[in-house]
Parts: C-alpha cells; structure tokens; sequence
C-alpha cells in the first residue's frame, strides 16, 4: 500500500465534473484507490461515492492505492488533484 496526503486546490472541490475525471483516470487501474478525508473513507473508483464525501477546495485528503498498479495509480491521482482536476 502506498498513500500520499494533498490539498484539493480547485475552486469547486470535487463537484461532478472533476469526480468524474478522476474516477475514468482510477479505473484505468490494477489497484484498490481510497480518499481519506475526515472521518470518511472513499471508494475513489465511485462516482457517487466520491460526490457524496463533499470535498471542498482546500480540503487535505489522503489517497491510498494498494494493488499490482498501486504506484501508477498513486501517481496518477496525485497528478490530477495537485493539477486543479482540469478548473485551473
């Protein structure tokens, strides 16, 4: 398992169109992908789940991939939210 803490930079936190980009990029692959923020634990691959947890702009999460990929998508996802998910 690797993971990695980050802070959501975009203006409109993790609203639909940026969850939806990150969860097409997680299934991309081999790997188990959670967000941890707060108290919630999120199935990143989970277009519901991941708009449901509200995560905001300048909120810190934690993401945790464990599996065959877990360093690719650990990456990944790293990439995308310090990128502004496409807002900025």
């Amino acid at each position: 398992m690797v993971s990695k803490n980050v802070k959501v930079i975009n203006p409109q936190g993790l609203h639909m169109r940026p969850a939806q980009l990150f969860v097409a990029e997680m299934a991309k692959y081999d790997s188990t992908v959670t967000i941890i923020f707060g108290e919630k634990t999120i199935n990143a691959k989970s277009i519901m789940n991941l708009m449901a947890s509200c995560i905001k702009m300048d909120s810190e999460i934690e993401i945790r991939c464990e599996g065959a990929q877990e360093v690719e998508a650990l990456d990944a996802a790293v990439k995308l939210v310090e990128s502004g998910l496409g807002d900025l």
